[in-house]
């Protein structure tokens, strides 16, 4: 199976080619801005560097957050547009899922920073059994954390660790970071019905419809 994934939730684009699991061609390219114009192009490239055209793809998937809200509407809808012109199926994959290395056995959890500065950081959290997310992502305090890694003792992929300072200790804590080589790795054991690429959002928006109140 021959999968394109594609990883724009965050300040980087990135697309990776992965067929029966070996890696034919990944990219990345750090950006905050633009992702909407130059993904096609990116892509394009990248199909070019693997000697495949789009046709070829079985599937396609997508890092679909929680992370840049404009980011992964971006992803997501280019995904989307690719998967209704050639057909394949488009898998959606968390960006905790997309964290975690794929294979793992058993139960794992990730935690990736959300809020980035001290005192009011907060983690993305999202448990997993084997490569697919139990359920879905949720968004904690500190304090939140230290109580949910109490006693833990299956490994914790984690950002900033360092703020967990004492309550890390005993724990088997590991470095994370979302990919779309790791979307493409566990993209052809995913059900198409149970992951969707739909917008995760771990937070509700700030704004609010008319007439709904504050």
């Amino acid at each position: 199976m021959l999968v394109l994934a594609l990883n724009t939730a965050f300040t980087a684009m990135e697309a990776a080619l992965v067929r029966d699991g070996e890696i034919l061609a990944d990219a990345r390219e750090t950006m905050a801005r633009g992702q909407d114009r130059l993904l096609p192009d990116f892509v394009e490239r990248l199909l070019a560097t693997a000697g495949v055209t789009l046709a070829e793809v079985d599937r396609f998937a997508v890092v679909t957050g929680p992370g840049s809200f404009t980011g992964i509407r971006i992803g997501v809808a280019y995904a989307r547009g690719l998967s209704l012109v050639t057909g394949a199926p488009c898998i959606g994959v968390t960006s905790l899922e997309a964290a975690i290395p794929a294979g793992m056995a058993g139960n794992t959890l990730g935690a990736l920073l959300a809020q980035k500065r001290p005192p009011d950081q907060t983690w993305w959290v999202q448990g997993l059994e084997g490569d697919a997310g139990i359920a879905p992502p949720i968004e904690v305090t500190l304090g939140e954390l230290k109580a949910m890694l109490d006693g833990f003792s299956v490994p914790v992929f984690i950002d900033g660790a360092d703020a967990l300072g004492e309550a890390g200790s005993g724990l088997d804590l590991r470095p994370m970071r979302p990919s779309a080589i790791t979307a493409a790795l566990k993209a052809p054991g995913f059900d198409p019905g149970a992951h969707p690429p739909s917008p995760v959002y771990a937070r509700a928006p700030d704004a609010t419809l008319p007439g709904t109140g504050a």
